[in-house]
């Protein structure tokens, strides 16, 4: 079982340095030459005998490809595998001055991640308990081969026909997505908000608005906008599974659709005449 943490203001910098060094299999002496510094000075740094100054946590931050924030206040060595991954790819949030994203998280007797189940009857309590590990360790746990284990995924149950044709009770399973800088227009994503809980749309991105626009599958639903503060999870919409059979679109459907799009014909008339 393991849960990021947030480490506030303490230096994490001696143990990360190190937790680093060691995750690219180099010695003191091996580091200390590639960054042109002393052996002893890596060792003190190391150990908390010496505070590094600002140029020194810069030639860190430039080899390993991490922010200076993260390597200071991060706890490295606590970070789940797939997000540690994230990092060392360069997707570092502390970049895009945003805090570190809170995850709990779970693993097999492989140290795998697993796949974490939130049905229906557990959505309202994952609003509340998504970061506790005490709570995410009760969830049911699989997994799925043929997704990649450099990524972290989670199951979520939907319910209601905003989705058509992805049907009420399907299981969508979703990859998390650390940096939310990095969501796509026209993709859909599984977003925790504080006042909606778990939903299931199709994203616009405006985030230089501080907002994300959600659409429905089902054109009978309309848009809306949420705050970027009302959100406390992302994770990307890689598949889903349901034993229910699509069923046709019905003629009703085929109407309110054709209804919907005239709607939006007049209202763009009545825009242009306006504005003449």
């Amino acid at each position: 079982m393991n849960a990021i943490k947030k480490q506030g203001g303490n230096m994490n910098f001696s143990s990360n340095i190190k937790f680093l060094r060691k995750r690219r299999n180099k010695t003191q002496d091996e580091l200390a030459h590639l960054l042109n510094i002393k052996r002893s000075t890596l060792s003190g740094y190391e150990n908390e005998l010496a505070q590094p100054g600002i140029e020194t946590l810069m030639i860190f931050s430039d080899y390993f490809g991490i922010a200076i924030d993260t390597l200071v206040r991060g706890k490295l060595e606590e970070l789940p595998e797939s997000q540690m991954r994230e990092l060392e790819r360069g997707y570092d949030i502390f970049i895009k001055g945003s805090n570190i994203r809170v995850l709990a998280t779970t693993v097999d007797s492989e140290n795998e991640e697993n796949i974490e189940l939130v049905s229906e009857k557990a959505k309202a309590g994952y609003s509340t308990g998504f970061a506790d590990p005490e709570y995410i360790r009760i969830l049911p746990t699989f997994q799925l081969p043929f997704l990649s284990r450099e990524r972290k995924y989670r199951t979520f149950q939907i319910s209601g026909d905003s989705m058509l044709p992805i049907p009420d009770g399907a299981y969508v399973t979703g990859e998390f997505v650390q940096n939310w800088q990095y969501i796509r227009n026209r993709q859909a994503y599984i977003i925790l908000t504080l006042d909606d809980g778990i939903v299931f749309k199709v994203v616009e991105s405006r985030m230089e608005e501080g907002k994300l626009r959600l659409h429905s599958l089902n054109s009978l639903y309309e848009p809306y906008e949420i705050d970027i503060k009302n959100i406390r999870e992302v994770w990307k919409f890689v598949n889903y599974i349901s034993p229910q059979f699509p069923e046709p679109v019905s003629n009703s459907e085929r109407l309110a659709h054709e209804v919907q799009e005239i709607r939006k014909d007049l209202a763009g008339i009545k825009k242009k005449l306006a504005s003449a």
